[in-house]
């Protein structure tokens, strides 16, 4: 399936309505492998912003039901528009960093890229921000990034996908004082955290490794630094950005998934109803900016290594 989703991390979030977001509670699910019924221990979440959007792994970065939504998001858009209009336009969640952001000192990797496809077209880069379905089919998009990008699976809902540019997927992370270097060697009966629902959750559970679901995967790197769990299978993205922001108890990463075609994907950009000239451009400004070394430097700026796609 191809499927489109912000940064790394658009996208299928958890979306909570602003007016209730202060006070508004998370649950945080616990099991063990021998399938005892979970135990939900409710948490506090007072946020400090109105709205604070996390990411799902199965739904990894921008809204996966743009799929689904795209032929009625945008008309047919061909190169000679957007020059025309000189804007292409990015559809991106307004607080989900290290993907993308409204306010704050930085915009996200996902704003920094956009930015510079723009220029390659010679248009400036305007900004949507979405982070519902309702909003989704009211945007007028052109252009979201971080789509994965399957060789097998045509596109669907009018979507088109670039040229790849990184390769991502489900890592192993660990404590960097940690021993394990496999999801073989962490010991029996030690928690690993998971996306709640999530195909790796599944996974993990049948193969009877010990696992603590979450919510929201920043909750469950956070779990692994304070001990609470001794591994994390996780975004890479969510574990460079985690690291930069906590020099201090930096975790590390275990390719324990790296056989698996289900737990790794080409990331590209996803490209709603473009002529082929349009789509050519758009592949020729990511070649040029991969050769020059301009998405590697965007990527590192957030914690992220560039991964060559496959």
């Amino acid at each position: 399936m191809t499927s489109v989703f912000s940064s790394e991390a658009e996208t299928g979030s958890r979306q909570e309505n602003a007016s209730n977001e202060e006070s508004r509670a998370r649950f945080r699910f616990d099991r063990n492998a021998k399938g005892s019924s979970a135990r939900v221990k409710l948490r506090d979440d007072r946020r400090t912003a109105a709205w604070k959007p996390r990411r799902h792994l199965a739904r990894y970065a921008a809204s996966i039901c743009l799929l689904v939504l795209g032929s009625a998001a945008a008309n047919a858009r061909s190169l000679e528009i957007i020059t025309e209009r000189g804007a292409l336009t990015l559809c991106a969640n307004p607080n989900a960093l290290p993907f993308a952001s409204k306010t704050g000192p930085v915009p996200g990797f996902q704003i920094e890229l956009g930015e510079k496809i723009a220029q390659q077209l010679g248009v400036k880069l305007t900004r949507e921000w979405v982070v519902s379905a309702i909003q989704y089919r009211r945007a007028d998009c052109d252009l979201v990034l971080d789509s994965i990008a399957r060789k097998d699976t045509p596109p669907a809902g009018g979507v088109q996908v670039s040229r790849p540019y990184h390769r991502s997927g489900v890592v192993l992370a660990v404590r960097a004082d940690s021993q394990a270097s496999s999801l073989a060697g962490l010991g029996s009966g030690q928690r690993v955290g998971v996306p709640v629902g999530s195909l790796v959750s599944m996974t993990l559970d049948k193969g009877g490794t010990v696992t603590s679901p979450f919510v929201f995967e920043d909750d469950i790197v956070a779990a692994l630094a304070n001990r609470e769990i001794e591994a994390a299978a996780v975004t890479p993205a969510t574990v460079g950005w985690f690291n930069l922001q906590h020099a201090d108890k930096p975790l590390r990463l275990i390719p324990a998934f790296d056989n698996d075609p289900d737990f790794n994907w080409n990331i590209a950009a996803g490209l709603f109803r473009p002529d082929d000239k349009l789509r050519q451009r758009v592949d020729a400004a990511i070649e040029a900016l991969l050769a020059d070394g301009t998405i590697a430097r965007i990527y590192a700026r957030y914690g992220i290594e560039l991964r060559s796609p496959q």
